[in-house]
């Protein structure tokens, strides 16, 4: 039951400085935990008052909530809700969960707002490039292959409508890895308000949501990593109270064939794997749903679009791209704020 056979963490946000000094009697209990979730790992760490809150009974909790979504979205699971759509060859409406409706609708509101940079019917070109569910090809599709499959894909052949879910070609194919993650962090949050635990950090493949700060005040540094796949560095570090972080990057999922490199980043507008400089997109919002969304949208529009686009819409966002000397990057006017100010 995943959502990927390569790792899905699309970049290692290291979680800096989570140690806390007791210094009085009354001081809240810290809890971790983690687990395996969406073909990638979860981390959880919170802070509480509570005795009743026990660390193994909160985790049975998030292991339930984290099963649900993946029993709802996943499309390595042919028993899932989304893979039973998937297969249905019809134009019919077919009911779905609330929950499912509302990660697809979010899913075509940015769709629409970033001209299809983000699109989750692009599953038939996913896996003709060897990124989904089936193997990887043993060799590059070709023009008739990548044509077939363009034909099934298009957001605009998708629509939520009265509580169901209707393709216009019954071959179509979602895929809601771009924004199920982010999804899943949030249901998680949820549940937490519900226990009325109001400090927490979530992650899971690298998809961020922290809220309250930390007991001593200090807020939650997290680390953006360097673009590249021979180490593993910082490259920025940022400083959260409250909200999500969520990073898409091209430089960790993918392989290479015939001394060529194919991303699992697939560009809509050509049904090939990303060529631009653009090699990471890190976003902050208030909900980790949009944060992981946008961020892969932007990663597929390149770095001229996407600073067009944060500016525009006044998005926080950091862009790491590839130049002639190495790298650069591109820190919004909204995102500035986050970057932490410590040596």
């Amino acid at each position: 039951m995943m959502f990927s056979k390569f790792s899905t963490t699309k970049i290692w946000l290291a979680l800096m400085g989570l140690a806390f000094l007791v210094s009085c009697s009354d001081a809240p209990d810290k809890i971790s935990f983690s687990g395996d979730t969406m073909g990638t790992t979860y981390s959880v760490t919170l802070y509480t008052k509570d005795p009743r809150h026990n660390k193994d009974e909160i985790k049975r909790k998030v292991d339930i909530v984290l099963e649900r979504v993946n029993a709802q979205m996943s499309t390595y699971d042919p028993e899932s809700e989304l893979s039973q759509f998937n297969q249905f060859k019809s134009t019919e409406p077919v009911v779905i969960s609330r929950a499912l409706e509302r990660v697809v609708t979010r899913a075509l509101e940015i769709a629409e707002q970033t001209d299809g940079a983000l699109d989750v019917t692009i599953g038939p070109l996913v896996n003709l490039w060897g990124f989904g569910p089936q193997a990887k090809p043993e060799n590059e599709p070709t023009e008739s292959e990548l044509r077939e499959a363009r034909q099934k894909t298009g957001y605009q052949k998708l629509r939520v409508e009265n509580h169901q879910l209707i393709k216009d070609n019954p071959q179509m194919y979602v895929d809601l890895s771009t924004i199920a993650k982010g999804y899943g962090v949030d249901r998680v949050a949820h549940l937490l308000e519900q226990l009325r635990i109001k400090q927490y950090l979530i992650e899971i493949g690298g998809e961020i949501l922290v809220k309250g700060g930390k007991p001593d005040e200090a807020s939650w540094r997290l680390a953006i990593e360097k673009p590249v796949s021979t180490e593993r560095a910082v490259q920025d570090v940022v400083e959260l109270n409250d909200g999500a972080l969520a990073t898409s990057g091209d430089y960790r999922n993918y392989y290479e064939e015939n001394g060529r490199r194919y991303s699992h980043i697939i560009d809509p507008a050509t049904g090939s794997p990303i060529q631009h400089n653009l090699v990471s997109a890190s976003v902050y919002a208030d909900d980790t749903m949009s944060a992981d969304a946008y961020a892969t949208a932007l990663l597929v529009a390149g770095t001229d679009k996407a600073k067009v686009f944060s500016e525009k819409h006044n998005l926080a966002v950091m862009l790491i791209y590839k130049t002639e000397d190495g790298f650069d990057e591109y820190i919004s006017d909204a995102f500035e704020p986050l970057l932490s100010k410590q040596e």
